[in-house]
């Protein structure tokens, strides 16, 4: 009996198993006729020919700003008659302590994440007696230490360094998480301002509730 011939197997579609000729089109020869889904053409050396993803540290310290300048327009409008209202169930605390929570808070961080890599650490102010004209000078400072902090993330590869004195541990230090977690916590004060003013039976005037959706400086006022 001769030489057995040598079987071959075949797909589905009736190519050779192997054959890579008869599966890809005749463009695959070429690199840079390739396209794939979006309909982008990779390079030789096999990147996908996007541009460059966009440098977004301007963004981020720019976002901090705005939540920054936001919650000083609160403390600088909260009418004064408001400031030593106690909260409902904890009469121990007052809109004037939440208003220089927000500064102490910042304080808190930058000492425990920045002090240790020279950020300047901002002084605390009495949460009891702290005025209006006071709290918005230290919330400048601590603002500064907090973009200050972002700044040092964002030079070293997008992670705030770590330091001896962060003992929370339940905080990411990449860039993104913290400057989230820093917005989240004052969003969420700004509110507590707003509903314990309400449920004291001193609302606040719109203009100062819309004020705390105002995040361009010059943009329009849109009802809501």
């Amino acid at each position: 009996m001769g030489p057995k011939k040598r079987m071959t197997l075949k797909s589905k579609a009736g190519s050779k198993v192997g054959d890579t000729k008869s599966i890809l089109p005749a463009a695959a020869s070429v690199p840079h006729l390739i396209r794939n889904s979006l309909g982008v053409s990779p390079t030789f050396d096999g990147r996908s020919g996007l541009p460059p993803p966009p440098d977004l540290r301007a963004t981020l310290l720019a976002a901090w700003r705005t939540n920054n300048r936001v919650t000083v327009s609160l403390v600088q409008h909260v009418p004064s008659v408001l400031w030593d209202i106690a909260v409902p169930g904890a009469p121990q605390r007052t809109i004037r302590s939440i208003l220089a929570h927000f500064h102490n808070a910042r304080c808190w961080w930058v000492k425990m994440l920045g002090r240790e890599h020279g950020i300047t650490l901002p002084i605390r102010v009495n949460h009891r007696r702290v005025a209006r004209r006071e709290l918005v000078a230290a919330l400048k400072r601590s603002g500064a230490g907090i973009e200050a902090l972002l700044e040092l993330g964002l030079a070293s590869e997008g992670q705030v360094p770590p330091s001896k004195g962060y003992v929370w541990r339940n905080l990411s230090l990449d860039v993104g998480h913290v400057l989230t977690y820093f917005v989240a916590h004052e969003a969420h004060h700004r509110g507590q301002v707003v509903m314990v003013a309400r449920q004291t039976g001193h609302r606040l005037p719109r203009a100062i509730t819309d004020g705390l959706w105002q995040w361009k400086t010059h943009a329009p006022r849109v009802p809501r």
